[in-house]
């Protein structure tokens, strides 16, 4: 066993004893090798271990020099995590022809972990090596994200003195002189065009941000005719579950997984993320995703500033997960609250009868969904919840471009319809006063937008309640909807700050609420970058601006005053 395996396997060890702290995937993936590489000592089996290739690829990398960074100008060194993958890639061969095993490979760690110096490397040693002409294409989902990766394969191609004068760059790709491989930058747009044909290596870079497969479809059709092409996947985690990346992401992890039936002796996969339930302020968490980074102080450093600017803006909290953590997070770009958040705060019921109550509307545009929302201060914290309107005329061309059953939520009670064909403001008006006295509840405010709605209020203010605006620009709505949002972070199995009874329409709502954000990091939640309705959501932190000042009475006496800055 030469010094590069010896390597590797002592990395193996340091994994699996606990040493070197590793997410659940990973272990799975070192012990997916141990097992392969014990598997391919039988002579039944359908693959052999070149180890000469690992100290081959080895020293490929030592010829680049590192073109940015601490190390900008020093030769590479390969760390052990990268052993470990490209020992993988290159050692395990089939016996029937001497080509590479492994024709699919998936990774994925946490940005900055060297990821465009790897695939450089990898690349190069493909292209360069070997009589058989290779074209190699880099895929992003735009083309300036292809040129990206393509510049940093040029650069770390050109640092090397051994590749000094057999390559050359022209018409945007690179031509290798003695086999005439190509590397060749690639995006969806120029599938129309016929580039990318017959592709020997496909390297699809942060595929998370690929909303289809075509392009990864088109790369992989393509290698049909040749003996060992490879299919390169390197992304960090998203935040859309919708995405192909995450499909893979899912397949790949049923691959690993030992205790899983699915087997795939083509594909390599290794991921590297924080666990459920790791504590991200954790520092020796961050190493089970960031394999490179958390190995030396710089790189500590960074990270650390990264998660104090996501503790101190929540905006930036997803960005943090996903991009440093590594984690899948189900909530859109600006997103102002992940599901498991909001979900973790649904109980089965609510007594209102006879309490305080804080009511807002939304009235947004007549053909579209009305809400009504309301808040009640509790002894813990807050319950809301909110009841929406839709003209009938509308309904099922509203079902059709919304895509959600709305006729299912008017059954349930979610929501009902008004005749005619825009919403009936007096159908409203005559809801409310019906949930008012049905409940005997008393109204302190009634709060609702200026802009469209005086007319509404005025009325409301003639059945005796208590009307007050409530302009929705980031002066009054910022602080109320960053401590709405700090109400329901603290929702967890011991305690729910902020409750609600799992009404769809609600949770729809939350879930499509958009927080836009201005130059001084105020904020308020957006119908314009919000791709959803948010009528409801919106509804209720109308009401909240003014209820977050409620005090509430216990009935024995004790009068306490809410507020998020006392928890």
């Amino acid at each position: 066993m030469n010094w590069v395996l010896e390597r590797v396997f002592n990395y193996c060890d340091d994994i699996l004893s606990g040493k070197i702290k590793a997410s659940i995937k990973h272990k799975w993936a070192i012990q997916r090798f141990l097992k392969d590489y014990r598997d391919c000592q039988s002579d039944d089996s359908p693959f052999y271990f070149d180890e000469e290739v690992a100290e081959d690829f080895y020293w490929w990398a030592n010829e680049f020099e590192h073109v940015e960074g601490v190390l900008a100008g020093q030769k590479v060194e390969l760390n052990d995590f990268q052993l470990f993958i490209s020992v993988n890639i290159f050692c395990f061969k089939k016996k029937r022809n001497g080509a590479r095993r492994f024709r699919k490979v998936y990774i994925q760690l946490a940005r900055k972990n060297a990821k465009s110096q790897f695939l450089a490397i990898v690349g190069s040693y493909i292209a360069f090596l070997g009589n058989e002409k290779q074209r190699m294409y880099i895929a992003g989902w735009q083309k300036d994200q292809s040129d990206e990766v393509y510049i940093a394969v040029r650069d770390g191609i050109n640092s090397s003195d051994l590749l000094d004068g057999r390559w050359k760059e022209a018409y945007g790709k690179i031509e290798v002189y003695n086999n005439g491989s190509v590397i060749v930058p690639l995006s969806r747009e120029t599938r129309k065009t016929g580039d990318g044909k017959n592709p020997s290596v496909g390297i699809v870079d942060e595929y998370h941000n690929h909303l289809t497969s075509e392009i990864y479809d088109v790369l992989l059709s393509g290698m049909v005719a040749r003996k060992e092409p490879l299919m390169f996947v390197i992304t960090t985690a998203g935040f859309d579950l919708s995405r192909p990346c995450f499909v893979e992401y899912e397949y790949v992890s049923r691959i690993l997984n030992p205790d899983d039936d699915t087997e795939n002796d083509d594909y390599f996969g290794i991921i590297c993320e924080l666990d459920p339930g790791d504590d991200i302020k954790d520092e020796s968490n961050w190493i089970k995703a960031n394999p490179i980074v958390a190995t030396y102080e710089e790189g500590l450093a960074s990270i650390r500033s990264d998660l104090k600017t996501a503790l101190d803006v929540p905006e930036k909290m997803r960005s943090f997960l996903t991009k440093t953590m590594n984690v899948w997070v189900d909530m859109k770009e600006g997103g102002y609250i992940p599901a498991n958040k909001w979900k973790a705060g649904e109980i089965e019921a609510f007594e209102m009868n006879g309490r305080d109550v804080y009511i807002g509307v939304d009235l947004s545009k007549k053909i579209d969904l009305t809400s009504v929302g309301y808040v009640f201060p509790t002894d813990y914290g807050f319950h809301v919840g909110q009841h929406s309107f839709m003209p009938e005329e509308a309904l099922a061309e509203r079902r059709a471009k919304d895509k959600v059953p709305y006729d299912v939520w008017i059954e349930e009670g979610w929501m009902d319809v008004t005749p005619g064909a825009v919403v009936d403001y007096s159908f409203v008006e005559q809801w409310i006063m019906d949930f008012i006295n049905n409940n005997e509840l008393n109204v302190i405010l009634f709060c609702y937008d200026p802009y469209g709605a005086t007319q509404f209020a005025q009325n409301m203010a003639n059945y005796g309640l208590t009307i007050v605006e409530v302009r929705q620009g980031f002066p009054t709505l910022s602080e109320p909807t960053k401590e709405f949002r700090d109400y329901v972070y603290q929702n967890n199995d011991h305690q729910k700050k902020i409750t609600h009874v799992g009404d769809k329409v609600l949770s729809w709502a939350v879930g499509n609420a958009i927080a836009e954000m201005a130059a001084n990091e105020s904020i308020k939640l957006s119908k314009s970058k919000s791709r959803e309705r948010i009528d409801p959501i919106a509804a209720i932190i109308t009401a909240f601006v003014q209820a977050r000042y409620a005090t509430f009475d216990s009935g024995d006496g004790n009068i306490s005053f809410i507020s998020i800055h006392d928890l």
